[in-house]
């Protein structure tokens, strides 16, 4: 099996079996719509202490966006805030990336399936929403203060 092929099933399966959909109570809540295509997502945190406690959504859009909120969801729920932040720095720079990067799978796990994503600049904003609301959200929980560290 051809690798592009791969991460396109690791999209489509993330976009089938969402992980994390649906709200439930949070510490702070942002809504976020891509202007370009109109995807759009309300995304929850809740903290407990310096530790992502949950990350809840509802959003809909295409298969790029949702797929991306739910490897979002397994990849910072559970981590020290600090360490989730450095995994969304680290989506980001593959994002930007323009193909030219295959990121960190140690790191981002599933994530790099939408290294591909990075060639399409529209495309680019789909696989971003989550992560933007998700650091705003996170930002607006901690109420502007730095993360919290054990």
């Amino acid at each position: 099996m051809k690798l592009d092929s791969m991460y396109q099933e690791i999209i489509l399966d993330h976009y089938r079996n969402p992980h994390g959909k649906g709200l439930r109570d949070g510490d702070a809540e942002v809504h976020h719509v891509n202007p370009t295509c109109g995807d759009e997502i309300t995304l929850r945190v809740r903290l407990d202490g310096a530790v992502v406690a949950d990350v809840s959504y509802d959003s809909q859009g295409c298969s790029i966006s949702q797929a991306s909120a739910s490897v979002l969801n397994d990849l910072v729920v559970g981590k020290q805030v600090g360490e989730a932040q450095q995994i969304q720095e680290a989506f980001l720079e593959l994002m930007q990336s323009r193909g030219q990067s295959e990121g960190d799978e140690d790191l981002l796990e599933d994530a790099v399936a939408f290294a591909g994503v990075s060639k399409y600049p529209a495309r680019v904003k789909c696989a971003l929403l989550s992560w933007m609301a998700w650091k705003d959200a996170t930002a607006k929980a901690l109420g502007g203060q730095p993360p919290l560290t054990d």
